[in-house]
């Protein structure tokens, strides 16, 4: 049974820490993030010497209907705050504003907040500061963050995924809040290079599969049977972002590895470097072909 590893701090230990520059050289590293948001993370681990398996299994898309979104965005007004949960919420509803001829202004004067520093990070872009972010980036978090900022007269905007957990809906209104939940996205499964990836992890090419959300644990998951899962990643180390993506492959019977105590692309990248820099190389491999 792999054992777990977290870094330091907050995650912050470079990707060098424990080992050289190149602590990944010669580790085949699967990437199942969504192939529009893959390249920061396939590039941090190639920097540290990794050859990565580009396997996205989600795609980020538009809603069924912009109806909803829509309807909020004209209500802006209404709101006490707006809440984003992912960067990816944040650039569908850019997109929106831009075919409405609309600004981030009237989001602006909202109060606002954000899961984590990465969300934060893309608000900042358009201009929008995010006044509440959680230590930890998570719902459960952010309610915990929100708990003494939001009360019974306050109407909170909520785009999201359109399948998405319900603790942020659930726990702010418990605190008095009117919550609107509208659809800013969705998320479809794919099997992009799914080929590629089977006969890797036939070939026990595979050091490392790395999940970045519960939709890319599970939807890796369901690629394969339980009897594939037992067979081809055993000894394969699972690298989960967070607790609750960790959670996820857990009910597929993956045990996670390697998480970082942030919750963040690059704090994930620098935990399996530091990992994989504190471990030998597997002694089953067979020879890889170039992907």
């Amino acid at each position: 049974m792999a054992r777990k590893f977290e870094p330091g701090p907050r995650g912050m230990v470079p990707l060098s820490a424990g080992g050289s520059a190149r602590s990944l050289g010669g580790r085949t590293i699967v990437v199942t993030r969504a192939a529009t948001q893959a390249r920061r993370f396939v590039e941090m681990l190639e920097a540290a010497g990794a050859h990565v398996l580009r396997a996205p299994t989600i795609a980020i898309e538009p809603p069924t209907s912009w109806e909803p979104l829509d309807a909020a965005l004209d209500a802006l007004g209404t709101f006490t705050w707006v809440i984003f949960t992912s960067v990816n919420g944040v650039a569908m509803v850019d997109r929106r504003l831009a075919a409405r001829g609309q600004s981030w202004a009237a989001v602006g004067q909202r109060r606002v907040a954000a899961i984590g520093p990465a969300t934060a990070e893309a608000l900042a872009e358009h201009g929008v500061r995010a006044e509440a972010v959680p230590g930890e980036f998570r719902a459960e978090a952010l309610v915990e963050r929100l708990r003494r900022e939001v009360g019974r007269r306050d109407r909170v905007l909520l785009p999201r995924a359109a399948q998405t957990r319900d603790v942020l809906v659930t726990e702010l209104s418990r605190l008095g809040a009117s919550v609107v939940e509208v659809p800013a996205y969705t998320t479809r499964r794919v099997e992009a290079g799914v080929t590629r990836l089977r006969e890797a992890l036939a070939a026990s090419a595979v050091d490392a599969v790395t999940f970045t959300s519960s939709s890319t644990a599970r939807n890796f998951a369901e690629l394969f049977t339980e009897e594939e899962r037992r067979a081809w990643l055993a000894g394969v180390i699972i690298a989960s972002i967070g607790p609750v993506t960790r959670a996820t492959a857990a009910e597929y019977g993956l045990e996670t590895a390697v998480m970082p105590s942030e919750y963040t692309i690059p704090a994930l990248a620098r935990a399996i470097a530091d990992y994989f820099s504190r471990v030998p190389p597997r002694t089953d491999r067979r020879r890889r072909r170039s992907e």
